[in-house]
Parts: structure tokens; C-alpha cells; sequence
């Protein structure tokens, strides 16, 4: 299974990854269009700083996903299959509850629909768009196991540095 892997330490916050994000999920497929003429939705990724460190946030498609437990009208189911928290707009009664279990804050309101926007990892694309976009490698769409052997070599680096 393929997740979303972000690197804070790599992250530049230009915001390349939010701008991608709406243009992907405009009509219009359109830069312009999609960010002067609020064409596309809600926010589905943002990119937070504390001053120091930047972090793109995004729904985490957790395994057990607390916003879909609160969804009382079924509105966000986890596929089994895929491992994604699929959102049924048709659904959706614009509680809320789901922004407020959340504990990542990566579900966003879409006030002007009533319902809500969260990230869908681009379901038409074989990598999402914000990871396609960011300039740095700072947001990632890799095999887990291929990012736990990454993560052990770079373990090692740092160890053999140390010495």
C-alpha cells in the first residue's frame, strides 16, 4: 500500500503543493481559474508553519479514522482495499462532527456547499498532485516498505557519521 510521506525537514513552504491541489481539483483544470476564481473547493492540503518549520497537512487516510467514526451519516467510509477514507458528498448532512475528530485538522468546511473537503489522494492521477508538485521531495506517495528500507539506510548514514 502506497501512503502520502511527508519530510518537515525538506519542506520550503512555497505552498507549489496547494496550488497543485486546486488546480487538480478544478473544473477548469486551469491555474488561473482555479486560484483568482475560487473554481475548485475547499482546501484539501495546507502547509502550516510555526515560524521554523514548515509541514504540509493532509488527511492521513488513517487505518483507523477517527472522522469517519464520528460521521453519523456515513458521509466517510475507509476502503478496505485501497486504504483510503472515501468521502460520499451525496452523503454528508454538514455536521461537521468529522472536522471536529480530526486530529490532524485536515478536513476543511466547504461553507458555500455544506459539506466537506478533504484530500482524496487524486484518484485520476497515479500520483497526487501534491506530491507530483513539491519542488523538494518534502511530500512523497511511496510503498511503505520502500520507505521503512529509506529510512533504514539513512539511519545507518547518519549512525556511520557519528563514529
Amino acid at each position: 500500500m502506497q501512503q502520502l510521506l511527508i519530510d518537515p525537514d525538506r519542506c520550503l513552504g512555497c505552498h507549489s503543493c496547494e496550488l497543485a491541489c486546486a488546480v487538480e481539483h478544478a473544473l477548469s483544470k486551469d491555474l488561473f481559474a482555479a486560484v483568482l476564481n475560487k473554481e475548485s473547493s475547499a482546501a484539501s492540503i495546507f502547509v502550516e508553519t510555526d515560524g521554523e518549520t514548515n509541514l504540509p497537512l493532509q488527511c492521513r487516510h488513517c487505518q483507523e479514522p477517527a472522522c469517519a467514526n464520528a460521521c453519523m451519516s456515513g458521509a466517510l467510509q475507509r476502503d478496505a482495499e485501497t486504504g483510503k477514507v472515501l468521502f460520499n458528498r451525496d452523503r454528508c448532512v454538514g455536521c461537521w462532527m468529522c472536522v471536529m475528530a480530526c486530529p490532524f485538522g485536515a478536513i476543511e468546511q466547504d461553507r458555500g456547499q455544506k459539506v466537506i473537503s478533504k484530500c482524496d489522494r487524486c484518484p485520476d492521477r497515479e500520483v497526487p498532485a501534491c506530491a507530483g508538485a513539491c519542488p523538494t521531495g518534502a511530500i512523497k506517495f511511496v510503498e511503505i516498505a520502500e520507505y521503512s528500507s529509506d529510512r533504514r539506510k539513512r539511519y545507518l548514514t547518519e549512525f556511520v557519521k557519528e563514529r
